[in-house]
C-alpha cells in the first residue's frame, strides 16, 4: 500500500468509468463552487435579499461549497489511483468530513422546509418569532447534529479492528460497515429528515391548495357582484399566508370603463394580513363585462402562481430523493446483505456516491432559479460587473422599477 506520493506510479491503472467519473466530478466541483458563491454574493450585495430567513440559504451554500472543496477532490484522487494515498489519519478525517458536510447539507434543506412550513402555517406570529437569534440557533443545531452523527467512528464505533477506516491490505478508505452505526447515521442523516420534509411539504401543498380554493371563491363572489352591479362587502379576506410576504405599500390596479369611470382595487398589506377590496361599480353592461374580464385575468394569474408553487415543491422533493435515496439504500443494505450485489459492486458504489454529490450542485439552482429576487440579484451582479470594466461611463439599470447604479 502506498502512503505517500513518492510510492505512487502515475498514471494508475484506472478503467474508463473511473476517468469519466473523475471528469464529471471535476465539473460538479466547479458548478457547485460557482453556483453557491453566486448565491452568497447575491444575498450580501442585493439589498432585498438581506433577510433573516436567507441565513438558511447561506448555511446551505457553505455546506455545499465545503463538500466541493474538502470531499470531492479526494474522492477523485481515490478513483484515479484506485487506492488511498494520504495515510491513515487523513482517511479517518476525510470520511468524517464527508459524513459531516453531506449531513449538514441535508439538515439545512430540512430546516429550510420547516421554516417555509411555519411561515405559511402561522405567518403573522412566525414573522415576529423569526429573529436572528432563532435562525442562528436552528443553523447551529443543524451543524451540531451533523457533527454528532459523523464523529462516532473516530472514537471507535467502527468495524475496523486496527482502529482506522483505511484498510491496510486493500489500501481502500471506506465508510465503516458496523451495522449499529450504519442504522444510526442513515436515520439521522437521511431517513428522519426525509420523513420531516415529506410531512412538511405535504402540509405546504395542502395549505397552498386550500388558499387557491379560497381565492377562487372570493374571486367568483366579486365577479358576481360586479355583474349584478351590487356593491360587495368591503371586507373580503384571503388566507393570511398569501399576504405573509406582501409589501406594506398598497398596490393599485385600475380599469377605465367605457363611461370614463374607474374601478380600483387596493390590496393593503397590514398586520392583520387581510386584503380589503373596494369597488366602485356602475350598472353599465360594458363596464361590468370589463370588470368581469379583469377578475378572470387575476384568477388565471393566481392559478398560474399556485401551480408554479406546487411544481417547485415537487421539484425540490424530487431532486432530493433522486440524489440521496439510492446512496442511503445501498449504504443500509450492503452491511446486512453483502451478496445482494454480486457483480459491479464498486461501480454501483461509485455511481450512488457521485449522485449524492450532485445534490450539492443542484441546491443553488433549486433554491434560486424559481425566486424572482435572486434572478434580479444575479442580473444586478452581472451588470455591475460589466460596469466595473467600463471606465468611461456609469451604468444604470432598472430592476422592478428601482434604479440601481
Amino acid at each position: 500500500m502506498a502512503n505517500n506520493f513518492s510510492n505512487v506510479s502515475f498514471p494508475p491503472n484506472t478503467n474508463w468509468e473511473g476517468y469519466v467519473t473523475s471528469v464529471f466530478m471535476s465539473f460538479l466541483i466547479v458548478l457547485t463552487l460557482v453556483g453557491n458563491m453566486y448565491v452568497v454574493a447575491a444575498i450580501f450585495i442585493y439589498k432585498p435579499l438581506r433577510s433573516v430567513q436567507n441565513f438558511y440559504i447561506i448555511s446551505l451554500s457553505v455546506a455545499d461549497m465545503a463538500v466541493a472543496i474538502l470531499v470531492m477532490p479526494f474522492h477523485i484522487s481515490n478513483i484515479l489511483f484506485n487506492e488511498w494515498i494520504y495515510g491513515f489519519a487523513f482517511c479517518d478525517l476525510w470520511l468524517t468530513f464527508d459524513i459531516l458536510l453531506c449531513t449538514a447539507s441535508i439538515l439545512n434543506i430540512c430546516v429550510i422546509a420547516m421554516d417555509r412550513y411555519f411561515a405559511i402555517h402561522d405567518p403573522l406570529n412566525y414573522a415576529a418569532k423569526r429573529t436572528i437569534k432563532r435562525v442562528s440557533f436552528m443553523i447551529v443545531a443543524a451543524w451540531v447534529t451533523s457533527a454528532v452523527i459523523s464523529v462516532p467512528p473516530l472514537f471507535g464505533w467502527s468495524d475496523k479492528s486496527h482502529g482506522s477506516l483505511l484498510d491496510p491490505e486493500s489500501g481502500q478508505c471506506h465508510l465503516t460497515e458496523e451495522r449499529g452505526f450504519v442504522i444510526y447515521s442513515a436515520c439521522g442523516s437521511f431517513y428522519i429528515p426525509l420523513a420531516i420534509m415529506s410531512f412538511v411539504y405535504l402540509k405546504i401543498f395542502l395549505a397552498t391548495r386550500k388558499r387557491l380554493r379560497e381565492r377562487a371563491k372570493a374571486s367568483a363572489a366579486t365577479k358576481l357582484s360586479c355583474m349584478s352591479g351590487v356593491r360587495p362587502s368591503p371586507n373580503i379576506s384571503s388566507d393570511p399566508a398569501s399576504e405573509a410576504s406582501a409589501e406594506p405599500v398598497a398596490k393599485e390596479n385600475t380599469i377605465t370603463t367605457a363611461t370614463s369611470k374607474t374601478v380600483t382595487t387596493k390590496n393593503t398589506g397590514g398586520s392583520s394580513g387581510e386584503t380589503r377590496v373596494y369597488l366602485a361599480v356602475n350598472n353599465n353592461p360594458e363596464s361590468a363585462q370589463k370588470i368581469s374580464t379583469f377578475f378572470e385575468q387575476k384568477q388565471k394569474i393566481s392559478l398560474s402562481k399556485e401551480r408554479r408553487a406546487a411544481r417547485i415543491l415537487g421539484f425540490i422533493m424530487g431532486a432530493f430523493i433522486f440524489c440521496w435515496l439510492p446512496f442511503f439504500l445501498y449504504y443500509v443494505i450492503m452491511p446486512f446483505c453483502p451478496g445482494c450485489i454480486k457483480d459491479g459492486t464498486a461501480t454501483v458504489e461509485m455511481f450512488v456516491v457521485v449522485l449524492g454529490y450532485v445534490n450539492s450542485s443542484l441546491n443553488p439552482i433549486i433554491y434560486t432559479i424559481f425566486n424572482n429576487d435572486f434572478q434580479k440579484a444575479f442580473q444586478y451582479i452581472y451588470v455591475k460587473k460589466l460596469r466595473c470594466k467600463s471606465s468611461r461611463s456609469t451604468t444604470t439599470i432598472k430592476i422592478n422599477g428601482q434604479t440601481m447604479v
